[in-house]
């Protein structure tokens, strides 16, 4: 019987500290951020990725499951995943084929309000991909300058609504956005779901209109929190309203 502070092999703590640095590089999380949700020391995740010292069993299941990800080989247990069936996404997700959401496939400028200055808007890019090991197209946000906040998921396509779905799952903690069907210049509007980050610990729900624009419909995009002073930001506010006033969603007011 193997005990949780069985030592993976050589060949097999290689293989694991290449896929986490994988993982901390398309991510954009620091080592320290990684370290804190997985409940190590950073000098632990030093070593292991330095290949200084192997990986225990103990430490790559803590790994997994801050990262929702397998790392270890059939050789371990493995961890539980959705079932996959080659170019077809799971049923969950909508089952469609990679063959008809490849239009979907790109980055994108992505904007919402700024949730710190009500004049402003909050830019990032997001790029929508295929991901073979999960069947299904994934979604990674970029170049934010909350770096903490990146997030990404999984991207649901179901028949049924006409609209899109972007899910972040993190140990049951979600944040949805739903947006629609790409107009005929590819753009997508809708409605972001999520918490906001207050003093301390303090986290409210919000939600917050959102559009996403291909990259080549912004000759010279700027990122960041976008005052009035910025040249793109007569046409990203333009974008915002529209998701409003077409309707692409709609915010009631409360009672």
């Amino acid at each position: 019987m193997p005990t949780p502070d069985k030592q993976l092999s050589a060949e097999q703590s290689r293989q694991v500290a290449e896929t986490i640095r994988e993982e901390i590089a398309r991510r954009r999380i620091s080592r320290q951020s990684l370290a804190e949700q997985a409940k190590l020391s950073l000098s632990t995740l030093e070593k292991v990725l330095g290949g200084r010292r192997p990986f225990t069993l103990a430490t790559t299941v803590r790994l997994e499951q801050a990262l929702g990800v397998s790392l270890r080989n059939a050789e371990a247990t493995p961890v539980i995943a959705s079932p996959v069936n080659g170019d077809i996404a799971p049923d969950h997700l909508g089952a469609y084929s990679h063959r008809a959401v490849t239009w979907l496939e790109g980055v994108y400028i992505t904007l919402r309000p700024s949730f710190g200055d009500n004049d402003a808007i909050y830019a990032y890019r997001t790029e929508i991909t295929w991901d073979p090991a999960a069947s299904s197209l994934v979604f990674r946000e970029g170049e934010r300058t909350d770096a903490n906040y990146t997030q990404f998921g999984e991207v649901a396509v179901p028949n049924q609504s006409g609209f899109i779905y972007l899910a972040t799952n993190r140990h049951g903690q979600h944040r949805l956005i739903t947006i629609s069907r790409p107009t005929i210049l590819g753009e997508m509007y809708g409605i972001l779901t999520t918490l906001l980050a207050g003093r301390g610990s303090l986290l409210t729900p919000i939600a917050a209109p959102i559009a996403y624009l291909p990259t080549k419909m912004i000759a010279a995009p700027t990122l960041g929190r976008i005052s009035a002073s910025d040249p793109n930001y007569a046409v990203y506010r333009a974008h915002l309203k529209r998701t409003i006033e077409e309707p692409f969603a709609m915010f009631l007011p409360g009672s």
